[in-house]
């Protein structure tokens, strides 16, 4: 072999090695426990007992996370015994004893079973069986806060469903919400009622049908930065607790009851389709002064809103009487979205000299006259 075909020979055998060992070094592992634990400097323990828990929220071991990539297959790939034993009985559908895991915050790591979650993930499975001890973060920040107080609130109340607030004392304010409750069941059934129980009850019949509302009210929308159940603590906050009432037309009074448990009996009387929508409608008139000659123009690009109903051309001292009716979420006045309309649609139209807007007050309307012939009476 000549010195050209050994130099290129050599080049290919050691440029294939390099390219392996970058592929080696290049794999993820998965998280140290240690690491995560320092720094979220949590050593405090809560026993969370046996949950099933999603893989994909299993990202790191204890004491092994040298040994697998970040899908916790083995770095080496070596044939494990062991592995394939594992395999085949959750094939099989033998039950296998939990796993191990270690908690902090929504992550998990694995602290004895790390052939049984590489076997799960390698085999499609979503869930596993866990035994769980919580590693509760201890640094005086408001996420500390705010997942001491959320793992208090779902130790007392073993909710099925995870309610996250992002203000620190709210978790509080439904803690006594639940214990109003308790109070009141235990006096309409006449015996003690665990708070457990007072909890699950809420849940179903109090917090989660007012959180649909707010949902098809799409409030949260305005609020980019709040979650759903920060809007229902505040609406509740406000409206049950300290009686609050705005007197720029919310008409959250309408929908809401005033008492938690009369709000209770009333969504337990309805259908989920048949909740009260979260928006108010407001009918107006607007009075406009025209310039001459301009008025048909304007009256079919006015026609042309969805909001305007109806159109009057009138004799008198203003030239048209416009009907609007607009709609509104609660967390708007009346006069907000009246001005939004009026200045951002109308006012921007040519040819208006002026405009006067009329809010009724009171309103009594009849009902159209019926149609003798359609009528069951008519021969």
């Amino acid at each position: 072999m000549g010195n050209a075909s050994w130099k290129s020979r050599f080049l290919q055998i050691f440029n294939r090695g390099g390219h392996q060992r970058r592929q080696k070094n290049g794999l993820q592992e998965v998280k140290s426990f240690k690491v995560q634990q320092e720094k979220e400097a949590a050593f405090d323990t809560r026993d969370r007992g046996i949950q099933s828990i999603a893989l994909d929220r299993i990202v790191g071991s204890v004491g092994r996370y040298h040994d697998f990539d970040n899908s916790f297959r083995f770095k080496q790939n070596i044939p494990s015994e062991r592995l394939q034993r594992i395999r085949e009985a959750m094939r099989e559908g033998r039950p296998l004893k939990p796993v191990e895991l270690f908690q902090i915050k929504d992550e998990y790591y694995v602290s004895d079973g790390n052939h049984r979650i590489s076997a799960a993930k390698e085999l499609g499975h979503n869930e596993i069986l866990a035994r769980i001890v919580e590693f509760v973060p201890s640094e005086d920040t408001l996420d500390g806060f705010l997942y001491r107080e959320r793992a208090e609130f779902a130790d007392r109340t073993q909710l099925p469903a995870d309610i996250t607030l992002t203000e620190v004392s709210q978790y509080g304010y439904l803690l006594e919400q639940i214990s109003d409750h308790q109070v009141y069941l235990e006096r309409e059934q006449g015996h003690p009622v665990e708070f457990q129980e007072a909890a699950l009850d809420w849940y179903r019949t109090i917090y989660r049908p007012l959180l649909k509302i707010i949902k098809r009210g799409r409030l949260v929308d305005s609020f980019p930065e709040r979650t759903v159940a920060d809007l229902y603590a505040y609406i509740t906050l406000h409206h049950w607790k300290q009686s609050r009432r705005r007197h720029y037309g919310v008409g959250i009074n309408k929908l809401i009851e005033q008492n938690m448990e009369e709000f209770r009996k009333k969504m337990t009387e309805l259908k989920s389709p048949e909740y009260p929508e979260m928006k108010q409608r407001i009918t107006f008139f607007i009075l406009m002064n025209l310039q001459t000659s301009k008025e048909m123009k304007l009256i079919e690009k006015l026609y042309a809103f969805e909001e305007v109903k109806e159109i009057y051309w009138v004799h008198g001292e203003v030239d048209l009487l416009v009907k609007v009716e607009l709609t509104r979420d609660l967390t708007s006045s009346d006069a907000e979205v009246i001005s939004q309309f009026v200045h951002g649609k109308v006012r921007q139209l040519p040819g208006i000299i002026s405009t006067n807007t009329l809010i009724p007050g009171f309103s009594k309307v009849k009902p159209p006259p019926t149609d003798r012939n359609n009528s069951s009476d008519s021969k």
